[in-house]
């Protein structure tokens, strides 16, 4: 993500099994073009050792608390000074409770107190070290202290128990460190969002539907929570992972869609419908599976809602922001759909530049006109979305 090229990362690696995930988030890291310093624990070498970290970062790693490379003698208040950030992954029960009281008894916890960037952790330990009172303790004390604690999961820990204390995967943690970084344009908002295809059903196993992958809507929710935003996404069948802070609600059919998007829209800030929400649906589906014939096969459609339409048509409607995929006059379409539903933006693109891949090329159209985005990543694309959003948020019924 283009956020962390040239920026510098500091990374603490504490003594856990966790510390594997440690060297993959290095390695997002330095794809995306950050540069990491690594400050390594005693502990920590006994499970991922310095050469490693050396060769995924092209750095070498800190260690002692007296290293010498530093020409006045203090790496413990030098390697934070211009970083972007300092994050612990993992953090232990032990060095939490060390940084919970103060403890500067190697190089990562001088590190910590003298810091001049913000300070973020990632649990990882047993689960009955996790809910013990002591760490529960420390834990309080590490929020009210501003430090970010990022996860720990639910799921099978190397003990072999299940439970919470799991340190997060290296992808979540480098999507959650992208976050703590982004400006909190929506912060107190609340943004209700639909993404992915929906499926009309012919019969129990047949079915219209479209190539919307629910890429561009799940990674827009990903840019509005990391914006400050309470997010609410209604999402059709897609394979893809929900992204953390974004309460998910599944449907499948446009009409679902509808009924769920009805029920949340109230209280809402904002409404996006990314989702490619089909135009029609089989006027009647089958009860059961229907058998190939030796003639022509018609099918009889009914026109679908139009979820955007409605919500935006509604008293007291929150800002809405749609969404328009066209083969072809893009400007014409998406300027038209713009003014015909009322909406406060449109964002277009072209299918051929976009549809169910990794990437997107969009144009953003409101009331001052069009203004297209760099092709780019759809996490990029995403984040140009949400700047442009909280610009029009500002003058949206008078706010300040």
């Amino acid at each position: 993500m283009s956020e962390f090229q040239g920026r510098r990362i500091v990374l603490g690696v504490t003594g856990g099994v966790a510390a594997y995930k440690a060297a993959e988030l290095t390695r997002l890291l330095v794809k995306a073009d950050a540069e990491v310093d690594v400050v390594l624990t005693a502990a920590g070498a006994r499970f991922v050792g310095p050469a490693s970290f050396q060769a995924l970062t092209g750095r070498r790693v800190w260690q002692a608390l007296w290293d010498e490379r530093m020409d006045n003698g203090m790496a413990h208040i030098d390697l934070t000074r211009g970083a972007a950030a300092l994050l612990v992954a993992p953090a232990t029960a032990d060095f939490m409770a060390k940084l919970a009281h103060g403890f500067a008894d190697d190089l990562l916890t001088t590190l910590c107190l003298a810091r001049d960037c913000p300070l973020l952790v990632a649990p990882a330990m047993n689960r009955q070290m996790w809910e013990n009172p002591a760490t529960r303790r420390n834990l309080a004390q590490l929020r009210a202290d501003g430090i970010g604690i990022l996860g720990p999961a639910h799921g099978e820990q190397a003990c072999g128990e299940v439970g919470e204390g799991r340190m997060l995967e290296a992808a979540e943690l480098f999507e959650e460190l992208h976050a703590s970084m982004q400006v909190k344009l929506l912060r107190g908002k609340r943004v209700l969002l639909t993404a992915g295809p929906t499926f009309e059903a012919l019969d129990p196993v047949r079915g219209l539907t479209n190539l919307s992958s629910g890429k561009m809507g799940f990674a827009l929710a990903r840019a509005c929570v990391a914006a400050g935003a309470e997010v609410t996404l209604i999402s059709g069948p897609v394979n893809l992972p929900t992204p953390r802070g974004v309460q998910r609600i599944d449907v499948r059919s446009a009409a679902q869609m509808r009924d769920a998007v009805l029920a949340a829209v109230p209280g809402q800030d904002v409404f996006i419908g990314v989702a490619a929400v089909a135009d029609y649906r089989p006027r009647d589906a089958s009860e059961h599976k229907i058998k190939k014939g030796s003639g022509a096969f018609t099918l009889e459609l009914e026109p679908n809602s139009d979820i955007l339409a409605e919500v935006a048509a509604s008293g007291e409607a929150p800002f809405c922001v749609g969404f328009a995929a066209e083969s072809r006059d893009l400007a014409k379409y998406a300027e038209g759909k713009r003014v015909a539903k009322k909406l406060g933006m449109v964002v277009g693109n072209l299918v051929q530049d976009g549809l169910g891949g990794d990437s997107n090329a969009v144009t953003l159209f409101d009331a001052a006109g069009a203004h297209p985005l760099p092709a780019a990543a759809k996490s990029d694309v995403a984040l140009g979305i949400v700047a442009h959003l909280a610009k029009l948020l500002e003058t949206f019924r008078g706010h300040d």
